[in-house]
């Protein structure tokens, strides 16, 4: 499967030949090397990139259109897959999308490279905007309907704001992965997370539903 396989850019636009996977690859690979070699994202060209992973730039520019594309690319090739969501329950979905919250945050932790991009793409308005727009921005509302679906299945109170609390399920494992770069991360986090929280966030049954 190729990186535009597992990692689709919504609303992108077709592009014009089959994408090849060696040649994707090495593109990514060059780019990764690079960094490895401490380039910072802002000396990182196109030209210089096409050189290091040994094709034109009109190879690169056939699959992105240009360097911050082509980092967001890069950012999800290194980071952990997104699992599909089991579709049980809207707990079970929602303990799988903050597991990823948590398994991204030891990633970032336990490579440099990432650590190092991450903190230097905020300081590109460009390069976070693409990574906000095509990575950020959907994994939010993938969160977003777990919780409106929660809440017409009866699992999920219908008079809180699912925007807020998508955040107060979110903001605890980011607190800790990223604010607190110190702070545990145990396997189990996602499970606590959810299930504390959706104890005060249960519909409370009324006498009449009581068997």
């Amino acid at each position: 499967m190729s990186l535009a396989e597992r990692h689709p850019r919504p609303g992108g636009p077709p592009r014009g030949r089959p994408r090849s996977e060696a040649v994707e690859r090495a593109i990514i690979e060059g780019v990764m090397k690079l960094l490895e070699e401490g380039v910072p994202l802002a000396e990182l060209s196109i030209e210089r990139v096409a050189r290091t992973a040994g094709v034109g730039k009109a190879t690169i520019y056939r699959r992105w259109s240009g360097k911050e594309e082509l980092f967001v690319d890069v950012l999800r090739a290194a980071e952990p897959d997104d699992p599909p969501l089991p579709g049980t329950s809207m707990r079970d979905d929602l303990v799988v999308l903050l597991e990823q919250v948590r398994r991204r945050g030891l990633a970032s932790r336990s490579s440099a490279i990432l650590h190092n991009v991450h903190a230097q793409m905020k300081s590109s308005p460009k390069i976070w905007s693409a990574y906000h727009a095509t990575v950020v921005a959907p994994r939010r509302r993938l969160g977003l309907e777990v919780l409106r679906r929660g809440q017409e299945n009866g699992e999920l109170r219908t008079d809180v704001d699912v925007e807020l609390l998508s955040d107060m399920f979110v903001g605890p494992v980011l607190v800790r992965a990223v604010l607190h770069p110190d702070a545990d991360l145990p396997d189990d986090l996602a499970t606590q997370v959810v299930d504390t929280l959706l104890e005060g966030l249960r519909p409370v049954s009324s006498p009449s539903d009581q068997p």
